[in-house]
């Protein structure tokens, strides 16, 4: 039998010297250990300090054992269950000590755990094969979890399952290390959503990275009422309900940052489908530099939200960075001689001198009633987190008219929408034009890796709208071009890109731009007025970035789609 180093380095030690994890989780499991008791490994998860999938490998180099991937388990407990019972043991003592075990090649018995190195089970399952030799591996939590449930469903059947059975299995040790090994897997890789999708024989488990869904779990559909009931409980809804959909909120730590997640549940055909949106307490990358944007954009923007009075649009669709640019501004424009008050639904991330309010929908306390009681607060500024309806859309203009600076998103595909949409709302021409100073439109491109991108010769037309572009802004063209494409390695997981950057489209309402809307004139009439003023569309600013290397151009077109005109990347 393979025995693990009688004297290894402590995790603790270990993960502390990889830079996985802090001295202050350190002393926070050892206090959770001393009270509760249990491993300090399954600790570390438990609290929300690193996730299973970055401890693991850890612990099997500690331990010299070797960690099972999930391709190695069997695919069908009757395997499993025929190893059992060789041993002369119940399957209820195998899911009771929480190993699995089955016959590997020419009569080796592997036995996977979560904890293999436990000298009584390792006793005890010696005396229970004396014929065999045990090889010891160690296992993932959802693995082993994984394997008992098919165990439990071929030899007893499907259990009751009422909704104090779900809270029960709510509080398990393996679902609740499950769910927060999720959240801090996702945390790990850069997540910004997770996506829980059930469907008839399994439920699958989905991470949004830099703006593409990536699968990253498949699990039996038998657990997944288990998870869902866990997300429910810690986010405050109701475990009972499974017709209508539900809305909660979950302050965790997650791989040692600490997180808000807002969380969301849609009954569907297979299940509830769930979905958590991760949202870091502190952000630092809420910097205009670090966001993209070109160096005649960031001093446009930059004066933009200086201005004394007047309405600032961000547009774009959801997921396109809009709240992220508003909080840099906010933050650009937080010299502490300004009140800044923003209203939200929700509050995405805390600011330090700066008054944020919650609406709250559900007791009548909307963006239109929260406005109205906050201009009694001498704002200066003013940051509404959208506008959604002709009342919110009319005092947000009376505000600008009144000496306040507003800053708002909207959801448009571009900045010349904006007008239109506001008109569709209802606002009356004079007063956007009279109040709107500018619009910025935006969207997220992917970074390409750095580590495998390769250059490319672009084609003709590629080369022409670069030049075209360079004619006219020539100090954004800094050297040689550098076209490049995804190619794909270990450090980007495969996709070939990694991290992510805007691309912007900004209009300023000149007083041609005014009299267009007073005249209601359309998009392409008032793209023409803005083409002469220097406008640059969101596929030309992403071409510039294509240009430099940062992004490929399959990427831009992947962003901005086919709409616009065809003498750009076409």
């Amino acid at each position: 039998m393979e025995t693990a180093n009688p004297t290894p380095q402590p995790i603790g030690a270990l993960l502390l010297q990889r830079g996985l994890i802090n001295a202050k989780d350190i002393d926070k499991a050892l206090a959770f250990q001393q009270q509760f008791k249990g491993r300090f490994g399954a600790i570390l998860v438990r609290i929300g300090a690193i996730s299973e999938d970055a401890l693991l490998p850890v612990l099997a180099e500690q331990l010299h054992l070797h960690l099972v991937d999930s391709k190695e388990l069997p695919a069908h407990a009757q395997a499993i269950l025929e190893t059992m019972q060789l041993s002369g043991l119940s399957p209820a003592w195998f899911q009771d000590q929480g190993v699995v075990v089955w016959e590997g090649a020419e009569g080796l018995i592997r036995c996977a755990s979560r904890n293999p190195i436990d000298s009584n089970l390792q006793e005890t399952l010696s005396a229970a094969y004396p014929s065999h030799t045990l090889s010891w591996e160690l296992a993932r939590t959802q693995d082993i979890a994984s394997l008992i449930k098919l165990i439990q469903t071929e030899s007893q059947g499907e259990p009751h399952d009422e909704i104090a059975h779900l809270r029960e299995l709510a509080e398990e040790a393996p679902v609740v290390e499950l769910v927060n090994n999720l959240l801090s897997q996702a945390t790990d890789e850069g997540s910004s959503d997770i996506h829980l999708e059930p469907e008839e024989r399994q439920f699958l488990v989905r991470y949004r990275i830099d703006g593409v869904l990536h699968l990253r779990m498949t699990l039996p559909r038998e657990r997944f009422d288990a998870v869902a009931s866990r997300i429910k409980l810690i986010s405050g809804m109701d475990i009972a309900e499974r017709r209508l959909p539900q809305d909660g909120r979950i302050s965790t730590r997650a791989s040692g940052i600490e997180m808000d997640i807002r969380v969301s549940c849609v009954p569907g055909v297979n299940g509830e489908s769930i979905v958590m949106r991760l949202l870091p307490k502190e952000r630092t990358d809420l910097s205009l530099d670090a966001m993209g944007m070109e160096p005649d954009h960031l001093k446009q923007f930059i004066r933009w939200v200086n201005e004394p009075h007047g309405v600032l649009l961000v547009t774009g669709p959801t997921g396109s960075g809009k709240s992220t640019t508003l909080y840099a501004g906010l933050e650009k424009a937080n010299d502490r001689s300004r009140k800044i008050i923003t209203v939200e639904d929700p509050v995405e991330y805390k600011m330090t001198g700066v008054t944020q309010i919650q609406t709250q929908s559900d007791i009548g306390y909307t963006f239109a009633r929260a406005l109205r009681a906050i201009l009694r607060q001498d704002p200066d500024i003013i940051m509404i987190g959208e506008i959604r309806d002709l009342e919110t859309a009319e005092i947000a203009v009376q505000s600008a008219l009144t000496g306040h600076m507003v800053l708002s998103t909207l959801h448009t595909n571009d900045s010349l929408s904006a007008f239109t949409r506001l008109l569709d709302m209802g606002v009356e021409p004079f007063l956007i034009a009279s109040a709107v100073r500018a619009v910025q439109a935006q969207r997220l491109v992917r970074k390409l890796c750095d580590k495998c991108a390769t250059g490319v010769t672009p084609a003709p037309s590629l080369s022409a709208a670069a030049e075209r572009i360079r004619a006219r802004t020539p100090v954004l063209f800094d050297g040689q071009a550098r076209w490049r494409i995804a190619h794909g390695c270990g450090a980007c997981r495969g996709s070939g890109y990694r991290g992510r950057l805007g691309i912007f489209e900004f209009l300023e309402v000149t007083v041609e731009i005014q009299d267009a809307i007073m005249r209601q004139e359309t998009a392409a009439e008032m793209l023409k007025i803005a083409q002469a003023q220097g406008y640059r569309s969101l596929r030309e600013d992403g071409l510039i970035k294509a240009w430099r290397g940062l992004t490929s151009t399959d990427e831009v077109l992947r962003v901005t789609g086919l709409s616009e005109s065809a003498d750009v990347l076409l």
